[in-house]
C-alpha cells in the first residue's frame, strides 16, 4: 500500500500521460469523456503493457532471473513512441530507485540488487517490481497497488485539467477501481509474446503535447 501512495516521491504527479494534450484537443471536455479515456488507457495500455512487464519482472526478480529483468526493461525504453513519455518511465525510475536506496540503505543483498538497478537506468514498471518484490507481495496484490497508485494519480489530472471537482474525481475512481481486478487479471495472464505497446492516437497526442504552448503537466 505504501507503493501505492501517490504521496511516494517519485513525481507522478506531474504527468497526466497524454490527457492533457487530449483536454487539448478538445477530446475530453467532461466528467464522463475523462472517465471514458482514463478506462481504454486502463485497459488497453496499462494491462496490456507496463503491468504485464511488472507482473513478469516480479516473477523474474523471484527467480533471480536478470537477464529477464533487463530484457523486460529494454522493452519498456523501446516502446515508449514520445520522448516524454520515455522521458517520464526513465525519470520515475530513477527517483524510485533512490527512494530504495534510502529505504535500504542497512540491507546490502538489497542494495546491491538496487546498484545493479541504476545501472540498468531502470524504467518505473522495472524498479517497481523490484520494490513490489522487496515485500514479499504477491504479483497480484502488487498489481492492484500499482494500478490504484496509477488511477490516483490520473484522476488528479483530470480533476486539475478539465477540470472538474472533487466529486467527480471520486466518481471516475470508484469506477476505475471496479474495472482494476479484471485488467490485473489480464495483465496476469499474458504470455511474453502477449505484452502490447500500441496506442497510436495516444503516441500522436502525446508528441503534439510535447509542443503545447501552455500546459500543466510534463506529459
Amino acid at each position: 500500500m505504501w507503493l501505492a501512495s501517490p504521496a511516494l516521491p517519485i513525481g507522478g504527479f506531474s504527468y497526466s500521460e497524454g490527457l492533457e494534450a487530449a483536454i487539448n484537443a478538445e477530446l475530453v471536455a467532461t466528467e464522463i469523456q475523462a472517465s471514458d479515456w482514463l478506462m481504454q488507457q486502463l485497459h488497453l495500455t496499462q494491462s496490456r503493457g507496463d503491468m504485464a512487464v511488472i507482473a513478469q519482472a516480479v516473477a523474474a526478480w523471484q527467480q533471480n532471473d536478470l537477464s529477464h529483468v533487463a530484457a523486460l526493461n529494454q522493452w519498456v525504453r523501446i516502446t515508449r513512441e514520445t520522448s516524454e513519455l520515455r522521458l517520464q518511465t526513465e525519470q520515475m525510475g530513477r527517483s524510485l530507485t533512490e527512494w530504495l536506496k534510502n529505504r535500504y540503505a542497512e540491507e546490502a543483498e538489497r542494495l546491491d540488487s538496487i546498484t545493479w538497478l541504476a545501472q540498468q537506468d531502470a524504467s518505473y514498471p522495472i524498479a517497481f517490481s523490484f520494490a513490489a518484490f522487496c515485500t514479499g507481495a504477491a504479483s497480484k496484490d502488487a498489481l492492484l497497488a500499482y494500478a490504484f497508485g496509477w488511477a490516483e494519480n490520473m484522476v488528479q489530472a483530470a480533476i486539475k485539467a478539465v477540470p472538474l471537482g472533487q466529486s467527480a474525481g471520486q466518481r471516475i475512481l470508484a469506477r476505475l477501481t471496479q474495472e482494476i481486478p479484471q485488467a490485473v487479471d489480464y495483465a496476469l495472464a499474458l504470455p511474453d509474446s502477449g505484452r502490447q505497446a500500441f496506442s497510436p492516437m495516444l503516441a500522436i497526442l502525446s508528441a503534439q503535447h510535447e509542443h503545447q504552448y501552455s500546459r500543466l503537466f510534463r506529459s
